[in-house]
């Protein structure tokens, strides 16, 4: 149908005929020639059709914006040059021109800037503004590249199962209703996680697969109810042999596909370290920004918001140096309180440094009349306080303190422009093996329960679960988690151990996870993986927020496809064949 695409038309085809197919991006009236621009997904070029042309000329009553067109012409010099696409010193005077199909009524031009649910719902437009053209071939790009390199690196591209079985750990699953099994279920998987253990116990030692999983969560700009991940895993390796292979492949794949430039070898930081630090396990390194814990300060004081969590073992008092930030209004300040509050803050208490050299005198703060000369000086000590500087403070929980003052630094950084325009990668190693539900009464795994633990002792590992740490490490750029993985368990009585010190009692692990117990017991050998988020590498290379700018046809925050109307009603016949029921729920 076509000979060329329209982005690709150069000054090598001068007076070659071409026939081209595609969008009209804008068409243009001039004193009885018409210019129209012509675009496919490599690009745009110009037609011109002289009225001397009468079919030419005829075919075009009527077109307009975004009509598809076929074009057959040939290729000239272009009097007026667009430097700004490839075929700018170029045209093609047409000489027949075909309609393929109209466009009528359309719900946004494509130069709009429609709400998102709008581009949602005719996602088909959408995908053909050149912005999402590049993002979803960036993407391309992205996979294809990834496949060069683990295929040149001995790596085995293996599918593992779409329907397997319901294994609740993490996330909800989603549920596929058996029709040849009355009553029984199939599980859409969150991760091919267990089968990829399997593997390396089959002796295929390095695996991968593009894999695509589901998570029945509650979703954000950086999640979905199905993603892709680039899955791997490894047979006879340590932490430092699984890190070093995929820190070489992400530093050769971004470079490739975008230019993008890594430190060699990535930086690693513990995790208490990183919480201590920056508040966050995927702290973003192009802010400077860091908390300093300041309970020594102010263990003695009477002020009891501070000094009852400097006491409390359980407890933080930690405080965020802004430099020059003094000069925020008590409105702003008040602000900073409210958004600390949606992470857990009770309150949120700040210090303006106005002329450190006055000392007392020279600070302003509603707390500064509760604490004493001393313990007034060593704070602005630990924190390095200057002139113009604002100084917050952070007092509770640990991890709740943690968790808000490590948001109010990425917000503050963001908001004073102290993001460095650069690439920071980083592992996030030594994660801890457990945290505790206090809801529901047990501990509950950090990563996944077939994480290992860094001590392999049963006895030690029950003596003390709660200060446990894991072989597990994140892959961090930017402040997104990229990856994450581990070392596994690969001895059936730690396997066990771990079940058991979850909550999971023996005979609910052998109807959950028995085929893994037994494949443990014979001789299973030492192994760990890592796993990465397609779509969020993507959107980080494209520089978009949100991954579903680089997912064709993502679905809402509600999990729900507004192109197809899905999730949808099904009528009772099927759901009969599949033996299930829908149960009305109560109106509210």
């Amino acid at each position: 149908m076509r000979t060329h695409y329209c982005g690709l038309v150069d000054e090598a085809l001068i007076d070659h005929p071409v026939t081209l197919c595609g969008w009209v991006d804008t068409r243009r009236d001039h004193g009885g020639v018409v210019f129209l621009d012509l675009r496919d997904h490599e690009g745009i070029v110009q037609i011109v059709v002289d009225p001397d042309n009468a079919g030419a000329y005829a075919a075009l009553a009527g077109v307009g914006y975004e009509w598809c067109l076929r074009v057959e012409g040939t290729v000239r010099r272009r009097v007026s040059v667009n430097e700004r696409v490839r075929s700018g010193r170029v045209e093609v005077a047409a000489t027949r021109i075909e309609v393929l199909n109209a466009a009528r009524d359309l719900p946004f031009a494509l130069h709009e800037n429609p709400s998102e649910e709008t581009r949602l719902a005719y996602r088909y437009l959408d995908l053909r503004r050149p912005e999402m053209q590049r993002m979803l071939r960036t993407r391309t790009r992205l996979v294809q590249a990834l496949r060069r390199h683990l295929d040149a690196a001995g790596f085995q591209d293996i599918e593992t199962p779409i329907l397997t079985k319901a294994t609740p750990e993490g996330a909800r699953d989603y549920l596929v209703p058996s029709r040849v099994h009355a009553g029984q279920f199939f599980a859409l998987p969150q991760s091919p996680q267990l089968f990829k253990q399997l593997l390396m116990m089959a002796g295929f030692d390095r695996y991968y697969q593009i894999a695509r999983c589901f998570r029945d969560e509650d979703l954000r700009s950086d999640r979905q109810p199905e993603f892709t991940q680039l899955d791997m895993e490894f047979a006879f390796v340590d932490e430092r042999a699984v890190q070093d292979c995929v820190e070489t492949l992400i530093r050769s794949v971004l470079r490739e596909v975008a230019g993008i430039e890594l430190a060699d070898p990535f930086p690693r930081m513990t995790w208490a370290e990183a919480m201590r630090r920056y508040g966050s396990d995927k702290p973003d390194l192009r802010i400077a920004l860091e908390l300093v814990d300041i309970a020594d300060a102010v263990r003695h004081v009477e002020f009891k918001v501070f000094a009852d969590p400097a006491n409390d073992p359980a407890g933080r008092v930690a405080a965020l140096r802004v430099p020059g930030a003094a000069a925020l209004t008590r409105r702003e300040l008040d602000l900073l309180g409210e958004y600390a509050g949606k992470f857990g803050a009770r309150g949120l208490a700040w210090m303006k440094v106005e002329a450190l050299a006055r000392g007392r005198e020279g600070v302003s703060s509603p707390v500064t009349k509760f604490l004493d000369d001393a313990a007034l000086a060593q704070v602005l000590r630990l924190t390095g306080a200057a002139d113009g500087d604002l100084l917050l403070f952070g007092a509770g929980p640990w991890k709740t303190v943690s968790d808000f003052m490590g948001a109010l630094r990425l917000r503050l950084g963001r908001e004073r422009g102290l993001v460095d325009n650069a690439w920071r990668p980083l592992w996030v190693t030594d994660f801890p093996m457990f945290e505790h539900d206090a809801a529901a009464g047990r501990y509950v795994a950090l990563h996944h329960p077939f994480t290992a633990p860094r001590v392999d002792d049963v006895a030690a590992l029950r003596a003390d679960p709660a200060h446990a740490v894991s072989r597990g490490y994140d892959m961090v750029l930017n402040g997104n988690e990229i990856g994450g993985g581990s070392i596994r368990i690969h001895r059936p009585d730690l396997q066990s151990t771990v079940f058991d010190l979850l909550g999971i009692e023996p005979a609910e692990a052998e109807a959950k996870f028995g085929f893994l117990l037994t494949a443990l017991r014979h001789g299973a050998p030492p192994h760990g993986g890592i796993a990465f988020g397609i779509d969020r590498i993507a959107a980080l290379i494209v520089g978009t927020d949100s991954i579903r700018d680089v997912i064709a046809f993502p679905k809402t925050t509600s999990a729900q496809c507004l192109l197809t109307g899905a999730p949808s009603a099904v009528a009772d016949a099927q759901l009969g064949e599949l033996h299930v029921r829908v149960i009305a729920t109560p109106a509210d």
